[in-house]
């Protein structure tokens, strides 16, 4: 499933830095990789999971009655983590952040370090691609919404998908 839907509530700005990051070149050990300390504070700050939406959508998922693991990999072998799994309806439910991911409705490229983001930014949307690839060739179902889709609109369409492979023959 591709990422879809219109949003029904205000964006969540939480999942996107403040302006700048890491300079081409910077890492461990050569100081900070931030621009600012009040961007280092901003970035340090970022979760990659328990996100205010990935909790809103676990909130309305459990709601409805289904249970599932958080955090983990669907397959133990590919190093990829999803953030909600339903392991024997197969199915894999990916939260991304609209910064972290280049949603074309919310993406805005910093003014700061384009050289060092506009790569990155690439290169997650290739890891997501590569990701929903890998997993459906194992035999998984994955779903990947935005973080600001409506939390609700969500959850019921993961409940769908894991209602139809649970009663799908061999599941």
């Amino acid at each position: 499933m591709s990422h879809a839907g219109t949003p029904q509530e205000a964006h969540d700005g939480g999942d996107a830095p403040a302006v700048g990051g890491s300079p081409p070149g910077a890492g461990r050990g050569s100081g900070s990789w931030a621009s600012t300390p009040a961007i280092r504070k901003t970035m340090l700050g970022n979760r990659s999971r328990d996100t205010a939406p990935e909790l809103r959508v676990r909130r309305a998922v459990h709601a409805m009655g289904l249970r599932y693991r958080v955090a983990v990999r669907p397959v133990p072998t590919l190093r990829r983590t999803a953030d909600l799994v339903f392991s024997r309806a197969r199915v894999a439910v990916f939260i991304d952040g609209c910064y972290w991911h280049g949603c074309p409705e919310h993406y805005i490229e910093p003014a700061r370090n384009v050289d060092y983001w506009r790569p990155k930014i690439a290169r997650n949307r290739e890891r997501d691609a590569e990701t929903t690839a890998a997993l459906t060739s194992a035999g998984w179902r994955v779903l990947r919404f935005w973080s600001h889709e409506d939390p609700h609109d969500v959850a019921g369409r993961i409940a769908a998908t894991v209602r139809t492979a649970r009663s799908e023959p061999g599941s």
